[in-house]
């Protein structure tokens, strides 16, 4: 009879484990609050680098960010760019979003960590620039650097609740 049970218990525990994790891992899009979609006016001052050629001192952008179904798109209607984004996090409205972007033999990854507050949001944008040999693909460099990042909102749902 012990055997069996034990049996028993192995055979259903990691089903049981596996779908605890599966539950706990992972960041829903619904967590996301509503005032992140929209288009934002948005400030970028380089805290830090490690390649100051490599990097502009300050920046004004416009971001548009929107949501289809389970995606989030960081758009800039200016420039043209468009990319997915890969949700990290969400801690009330603390939200953590990066993106990857590949051009000729390098890879640029985002990682932008921002607070909503009223139609503002503060934070960080952290960038690494990977470049790869074009010989035989191996990293040659890495170059990165951290912009301190503030957002207006231009249009889209108020962060206030009226």
């Amino acid at each position: 009879m012990k055997k069996f049970l034990i049996l028993l218990t192995l055979l259903f525990c990691p089903f049981v484990l596996a779908e605890e994790y599966t539950l706990q891992a992972g960041v829903s899009i619904n967590d996301v609050p509503k005032a992140l979609f929209g288009s934002w006016r948005v400030t970028a001052k380089l805290d830090d680098t490690n390649s100051y050629g490599t990097f502009k001192p300050q920046s004004v952008d416009f971001w548009t960010l929107s949501r289809v179904g389970d995606k989030i798109t960081l758009s800039n209607p200016f420039s043209g760019a468009s990319a997915e984004v890969s949700l990290k996090s969400v801690e009330g409205n603390v939200i953590v979003f990066s993106k990857k972007a590949p051009y000729d033999n390098k890879m640029l990854t985002d990682t932008i960590t921002i607070r909503l507050s009223d139609n503002t949001f503060t934070g960080f944008n952290t960038l690494s620039l990977e470049s790869f040999s074009l010989v035989d693909n191996h990293l040659m460099k890495t170059e990165t650097a951290r912009y301190k990042i503030s957002g207006e909102k231009i249009s889209g749902e108020s962060v206030l609740k009226e």
